[in-house]
């Protein structure tokens, strides 16, 4: 090879540009503008899928907030009229309609949504269980058995100021098939008692037939008028302590009805402590008697509910505050008769002193309670019976989970009753205004919720000299 072309193959060489140099060659704007909108094209696109997955479905959130609520809001006003007028039961209809449109729409919507399957998943039980609760009310509530309805009404219609948590939910005719109804363990006597013949008493005996008889036939004196006996046990059916006391008067014809002076059927009525009719009547022992209506919840304790009858004459006569009740009253020849009638039936039937309440415990000696084998609602109690000898028994339990005594239910007073011998007995108002006095002194502890309250009432039975 000639020198000469040595040197053109040199040169050529020279002209190349070297590929280190190519690549590291500075970029253009151009070029560098074109990166830029790749990346900003990817970023845009992963938040789009990310808004997909996170993409709120408003149309289909909102109606399954609401629909549950506004349909049990109708469901409401469909068995009470109360608590929810007509204007919003037609207004909460037509919320229904619109979000039932709703519904189905946002179901439609939620279709074409591209989400993670995991959080569809996780949304959907969401909703359920949301939409569960609602069902589970209504059918508690409203349900053809509902034992739910049953402790609602029961617990609520045993009280005097409280009645409204079951008038707001159900109509009048639910309430009275509800009360009535206590199926096998509850079939109550509401046709009345039978005359009682008075048996002999035999005070101070050498043997007594149980315990309880001891307690009520041992006198101290032979002259004594009354005795009062301490009383403590456990609900039926669960292990809640009660305490209270019973009394044992021993002649039927001094107990009667003491009432408060402003006591009657219009809205200045007023009610007063249970020390003050003692009191006034010069009572050896009383005992709070019949409900009262408490019209904004005053609890002022003035209208007693259904008839009062002293001295063989209408005090009043306002409806009826237990439909599970009736009549309960001392005659002339002091027995004590439970019979559902009026005032004027009463005084035709030779009733001298009496009230309205209930429900009844024993009827004829039959324990209206005495299948009940499981817990039900305790809270403070009072009740007025009879023996075959007589021999008048007055109960009161402390209750409202006290310290010390929870309370008692029906079917725990109708035992006390039955195991102290009652051939008929009867329940009296609770709760607050069950107390007893001896001596204007009160014996009992009454109680509202964690405090002591002394509550004014209507009327009393009470043990005259």
């Amino acid at each position: 090879m000639r020198y000469d072309e040595d040197l053109e193959i040199i040169d050529a060489f020279e002209d190349i540009e070297p590929i280190s140099h190519i690549m590291n060659k500075p970029v253009t704007k151009k070029e560098d503008k074109k990166v830029e909108k790749i990346s900003v094209k990817k970023e845009n696109n992963k938040k789009e899928k990310n808004n997909n997955y996170n993409k709120k479905n408003k149309l289909l959130f909102n109606s399954i907030i609401f629909l549950p609520i506004c349909s049990l809001i109708y469901l409401i006003s469909l068995n009470s009229n109360i608590l929810i007028n007509n204007r919003i039961s037609i207004f909460s209809l037509c919320l229904i309609i619109l979000f039932l449109i709703t519904l189905i729409v946002g179901i439609i919507k939620e279709i074409f949504i591209k989400r993670n399957i995991f959080i569809k998943l996780l949304k959907t039980t969401s909703a359920f269980l949301y939409i569960s609760v609602f069902v589970g009310i209504s059918i508690l509530l409203y349900g053809n058995d509902s034992t739910v309805r049953d402790f609602i009404i029961d617990k609520a219609m045993s009280t005097t100021n409280h009645q409204y948590l079951a008038t707001w939910l159900f109509d009048e005719n639910t309430i009275s098939t509800s009360l009535l109804q206590l199926k096998e363990a509850t079939q109550i006597e509401i046709n009345g008692s039978d005359k009682i013949t008075f048996n002999e008493i035999n005070y101070n005996q050498e043997i007594y037939t149980s315990i309880y008889e001891e307690q009520i036939l041992n006198k101290e004196n032979e002259d004594d008028l009354y005795k009062i006996i301490e009383i403590q046990g456990t609900t039926i059916g669960a292990n809640y302590k009660y305490k209270g006391y019973l009394v044992a008067i021993y002649d039927p014809s001094k107990v009667k009805i003491g009432t408060s002076s402003g006591a009657g059927t219009h809205n200045g009525s007023y009610g007063e402590i249970l020390s003050m009719i003692s009191k006034k009547n010069n009572a050896l022992v009383a005992m709070n008697a019949g409900g009262f209506y408490d019209p904004n919840w005053r609890s002022n304790g003035g209208i007693p509910h259904g008839a009062v009858i002293k001295d063989g004459k209408i005090q009043s006569e306002f409806r009826r505050g237990d439909v599970s009740g009736g009549l309960i009253g001392f005659n002339y020849n002091n027995e004590l008769v439970l019979k559902r009638m009026t005032a004027e039936e009463a005084i035709n039937s030779g009733i001298r002193d009496a009230v309205d309440w209930g429900p009844y415990l024993i009827v004829n000696g039959k324990n209206q309670y005495a299948n009940v084998k499981k817990y039900s609602w305790a809270t403070s109690r009072s009740a007025i019976g009879q023996r075959a000898d007589g021999i008048v028994l007055m109960l009161v339990i402390d209750g409202g989970n006290q310290p010390g005594s929870y309370g008692a239910s029906y079917a725990d007073i109708a035992k006390i009753m039955e195991n102290y011998g009652a051939v008929n007995a009867a329940n009296l108002d609770g709760g607050t205004s069950t107390a007893l006095v001896e001596n204007n002194e009160y014996v009992n502890n009454p109680w509202n919720g964690h405090k002591r309250t002394i509550r004014r009432l209507p009327n009393a039975w009470i043990v005259v000299k």
